[in-house]
């Protein structure tokens, strides 16, 4: 069980008459984000869609937009970049770079779901700059170097 005092408080500001993030159920890590506008999105347009709102988000960590799997299986609608990132230092509104893969249009209308946030605690890192890196069982091997079984 989660103490409010150990959560992660995040200040938020509505620049628009639009529903809340928030938590379907108990446990889930996304917060469900809403659209704050009408718009029809035709078949593979691309269209940043208004949430109306501006959040804090704390130094340290970044809030994740993602899309919703509801969405993406059951209309073709995805976000262009995938997961967006919102960093500690940004305080505009955010928005959805929304596409349409399907080949029919599809509505997107005010107050209905359009994504999810997620917060993800991060580090800073320190590149250090070096002649040779350590050697490690996988080495260069990328794309596909596991196989498929």
């Amino acid at each position: 069980m989660f103490s409010l005092s150990k959560m992660l408080k995040v200040k938020i500001k509505k620049i628009s008459d639009v529903k809340t993030p928030s938590y379907a159920h108990k446990g889930d890590s996304g917060m469900d984000l809403y659209a704050a506008e009408n718009y029809m999105l035709k078949p593979m347009e691309r269209k940043l869609i208004s949430t109306g709102i501006k959040i804090a988000v704390p130094y340290g960590y970044e809030a994740q937009i993602r899309p919703k799997s509801g969405l993406a299986i059951e209309h073709g609608i995805g976000h262009v970049n995938s997961i967006g990132t919102i960093d500690s230092g940004y305080r505009g509104e955010i928005k959805v770079p929304m596409i349409n893969f399907s080949d029919t249009p599809y509505s997107i209308e005010k107050g209905k779901k359009i994504g999810q946030i997620v917060f993800i605690k991060v580090e800073e890192a320190l590149l250090e700059e070096v002649e040779e890196l350590d050697v490690t069982s996988r080495n260069e091997k990328g794309f596909g170097s596991t196989g498929m079984d």
